[in-house]
């Protein structure tokens, strides 16, 4: 189905990029835009903490649960995954999520970057799964924070009520261990498995996206699913 490798149980997962540190980690880009005005206003208001780690964590909560998750509305453009647009929207699905914890980080002065892995989701929507072609989601986002002298991933595409409706554990981040998607949900039904890490990146690549969206899910593109609402597909299945 896919050119991935499955990495069964595990839930380990690593990069390739510098081990510290970069000017790169902090910059502005066209995607990431910690410098927008919006971004920056809400990085500082959700800027809370006696330290970086509290502070990571206060920001990722914001991020999580501030901006609804939704599959259902997929923009490959730039303006579509910028991390200003997820504020103005109020929503977004796991790439434009993760630029926006990214972007918020670097914009109160935490290193950040943004890292992409295969999945294989299984628990999602019947209308999901036909758009999506697959139960195999390419380029899931996260982010990777710098924290305490090492890298720690943040996953922050699940808002807390979504999970609450679909029976998920929610992802809690604490600054030290990675959040990352759990292989289970609450009772005991399998959720995520990880099946390729494409690695960490200063920006979005969205060029890179495009072509894995063409050759897997060229049907998950913007209005692909009409004015269709996920939470209510996913609250009504989880019922029934």
């Amino acid at each position: 189905m896919h050119d991935t490798e499955a990495a069964g149980e595990t839930q380990t997962m690593s990069d390739t990029k510098p081990a510290t540190p970069t000017a790169a980690n902090l910059a502005p880009t066209a995607i990431i835009d910690s410098d927008h005005p919006a971004v920056v206003a809400f990085a500082r208001e959700h800027d809370r903490g006696a330290d970086v780690r509290e502070r990571a964590v206060s920001l990722y909560l914001a991020v999580r649960d501030g901006f609804r998750y939704d599959p259902y509305r997929i923009e490959l453009t730039e303006q579509g995954l910028r991390a200003s647009t997820v504020l103005a929207n109020g929503y977004g699905w796991c790439v434009p999520k993760a630029a926006l914890l990214t972007a918020v980080c670097r914009a109160v002065g935490i290193p950040a970057r943004v890292g992409y892995a295969d999945v294989r989701n299984h628990l999602s929507t019947e209308r999901l799964r036909k758009a999506m072609n697959s139960d195999v989601y390419v380029w899931h986002g996260y982010s990777d924070l710098w924290i305490d002298g090492r890298w720690v991933k943040a996953t922050p595409a699940f808002n807390i009520e979504l999970c609450e409706r679909f029976g998920l554990l929610p992802l809690e981040f604490d600054g030290r261990d990675d959040s990352i998607y759990h292989p289970y949900d609450k009772a005991g039904n399998r959720h995520m498995e990880y099946l390729n890490q494409r690695g960490v990146y200063d920006e979005v690549p969205l060029a890179e996206i495009e072509e894995g969206f063409r050759r897997y899910h060229p049907n998950a593109t913007l209005n692909a699913l009409g004015g269709h609402d996920f939470g209510e597909d996913a609250a009504r299945e989880s019922a029934g």
